[in-house]
């Protein structure tokens, strides 16, 4: 009786005639958002600004309501020839910076305090909450009843306006650090000073420049408002006096400017945050 002996491995692969190019597989794209756009973040901003040409230029917006570009660009031309523009364009900046400087520093207290402290948090967390429910801008008539009509007031404000998304985005940048980086600091036997500088402020880090890039553009945004309640310089106080003699263009100006300001400070925050977190793997890296 004969047996079969079959062959359990397989045939080997014919090879390919010479000459010939085996078709490479497509590679999968991977994802996420992709490569970075050069110069991504000016396509928005000229995009608006052909927009706006184009509607000008063509007849589809009233010049009288919406000046042309060119329009806007002569008017700027004239402003900082005769130095109005320039020196209101400091004292708006000095506002900002002051108001700016006080608002991080008073977010930034508070949020280490209510974060590393059970206490702290009882204590301060619910009157900023309350205080996020209430918009600055709703307490300018009781800061002038405090402290008049002054520069004390305009600071105070924007100050009122920077420290809460600070506080709430470094705060929450706090309870969120990972237990296991606090189970190592008691191995390793770090002492809560150490803990506090090798663990919860890199932790806190990303949380606070988060706050930091709602808090340039609350700044700005409180600006406008109280440099046109009895201020005597500044672009808001320039776009004021612009509404009462009807010139649109000085107020378009204004705008840009505090558009380009506002801008400019949230890259210069986005520029310290790629440095600063340079060692986080996200999908915008």
């Amino acid at each position: 009786m004969s047996t079969t002996v079959y062959d359990k491995q397989a045939p080997p692969a014919a090879k390919a005639p010479a000459g010939t190019v085996r078709p490479r597989r497509p590679r999968r794209r991977r994802l996420g958002p992709g490569k970075p756009v050069p110069y991504g973040w000016a396509i928005g901003p000229v995009l608006l600004l052909g927009l706006w040409a184009a509607s000008t230029g063509l007849g589809l917006v009233d010049v009288r309501s919406l000046p042309a570009p060119w329009t806007i660009a002569h008017t700027a031309g004239d402003l900082i020839d005769n130095g109005k523009l320039p020196s209101h364009l400091t004292t708006s900046a000095q506002r900002a910076f002051f108001g700016l400087l006080f608002g991080v520093a008073a977010g930034l207290l508070l949020a280490l305090v209510s974060g590393l402290s059970r206490l702290g948090e009882a204590v301060i967390d619910g009157p900023v909450q309350i205080k996020r429910a209430i918009p600055s801008l709703a307490l300018i008539p009781l800061l002038i009843l405090w402290f008049g009509i002054g520069e004390t007031m305009k600071v105070i404000t924007i100050a009122l306006g920077v420290f809460v998304p600070v506080y709430i985005h470094t705060h929450n940048g706090l309870r969120t650090i990972d237990n296991r980086y606090a189970e190592l600091a008691e191995t390793v036997g770090l002492g809560r000073l150490a803990f506090v500088r090798h663990v919860v402020l890199p932790g806190a880090l990303p949380g606070f420049l988060l706050g930091m890039r709602f808090a340039v553009t609350g700044a700005w945004l409180a600006l406008v408002v109280v440099e046109q309640v009895n201020a005597t310089s500044g672009i808001g106080y320039m776009m004021e006096l612009a509404r009462t003699y009807g010139q649109t263009d000085v107020i378009i100006v204004g705008l840009v400017v505090y558009g380009l300001l506002g801008l400019v400070s949230d890259a210069l925050v986005r520029l310290v945050e790629r440095r600063a977190l340079s060692w986080r793997r996200t999908l915008a890296g």
